[in-house]
């Protein structure tokens, strides 16, 4: 995806990496550390997800978030940062079992090596574990934060659901429901950053503004993927979204710019659960020719533009570069 940053997806990934390598090592042993279930099925299947491969990305955020407003303990803010991930992980688990989705990371999803209750309370206890952590912390903020998180993402998948293979989607209803299922934990994670690290409001607002726009880009880029990637290195099958009746923003635009016959051809995909790799590549192709992939991709990158804005509060630090970086690489990923 374009970018105004020169570097390719490939030199941004490397960057970061070398950037961020031993915070995420520490954030790897406190999420095992915390996680503390009484049973070993709960580790097994909270582990079986928590640790295939995720990028860390939302407890990274309020690491670096709480750095950009100069706290300097980094050991307490690694520990509430673990918060983010167990609720990711949360939704994780039960969107897999709510969109019955096969694959998660590469691997087979949790609950379809464990029965779906199973799953589910698991997700449960990921959600209440979150919440524990939060209310140890003593900061009612950030604790409204979190319930606030958790209130806005059930009903943005809610939203989904009832919107299933729903053709008459328009941008602004995605746009709000990314907002809820993706961007309000990233907008979270930063914005607990600030609450964390005691910052004066205009920070806490700005770090709040540069995850939403940062989320909203997040996954779009991940809407690109499902129409773009190889499904080997996605780690999931392609097509997966359209085959759960979800419209994101390349297939949204590309109807509104088709031709009646055209439109027609795409309707019928869509309501074709079960269409063959043939159908999809027709697909891939009207969505190309109406220029869904090239819209989504301006479009999130003029929400990083925005998420960047927001950062002209702080002054340099190696924490803003870590975070500039993430933006961009946001973008221009390919899995």
């Amino acid at each position: 995806m374009p970018s105004s940053n020169p570097m390719s997806a490939q030199a941004l990934k490397s960057k970061l990496i070398s950037l961020v390598k031993e915070d995420l090592e520490k954030i790897e042993t406190a999420l095992h550390d915390n996680l503390a279930p009484h049973l070993d099925l709960v580790s097994n299947i909270a582990g079986h997800l928590l640790f295939s491969g995720g990028k860390r990305l939302r407890p990274l955020l309020m690491l670096l978030s709480t750095r950009l407003c100069g706290h300097t303990d980094d050991k307490g803010a690694i520990q509430v940062s673990t918060i983010f991930e167990y609720l990711h992980a949360a939704t994780l688990l039960h969107d897999d079992v709510v969109d019955g989705a096969d694959v998660r990371r590469g691997q087979s999803a949790a609950h379809t090596k464990w029965s779906a209750p199973k799953v589910i309370l698991t997700g449960d206890y990921l959600l209440a574990r979150s919440m524990r952590l939060a209310a140890d912390t003593g900061i009612p903020a950030l604790i409204d934060v979190m319930a606030g998180i958790t209130e806005e993402m059930s009903q943005g998948e809610i939203d989904q659901m009832e919107r299933t293979g729903d053709i008459a989607l328009t941008e602004a209803q995605y746009l709000e429901i990314i907002r809820r299922k993706t961007a309000v934990l990233i907008q979270g994670a930063c914005r607990s950053g600030a609450i964390l690290a005691h910052a004066h409001p205009e920070k806490e607002d700005a770090l709040d503004r540069y995850g939403y726009h940062l989320g909203i880009a997040f996954q779009m880029a991940d809407d690109l993927l499902d129409y773009t990637a190889d499904a080997t290195a996605l780690g999931k099958k392609t097509g997966a979204d359209l085959r759960e009746g979800k419209l994101t923003l390349p297939l949204i635009h590309a109807l509104d710019q088709a031709t009646p016959d055209d439109r027609q051809f795409m309707e019928s995909i869509i309501k074709t659960p079960d269409f063959n790799t043939d159908q999809f590549d027709q697909m891939v192709d009207k969505i190309i020719h109406y220029g869904g992939i090239d819209y989504t991709e301006k479009t999130a990158k003029n929400h990083i533009d925005k998420a960047l804005a927001a950062l002209n509060t702080f002054k340099f630090s190696n924490a803003k570069t870590v975070l500039t970086t993430v933006a961009h690489y946001a973008v221009s990923r390919k899995v």
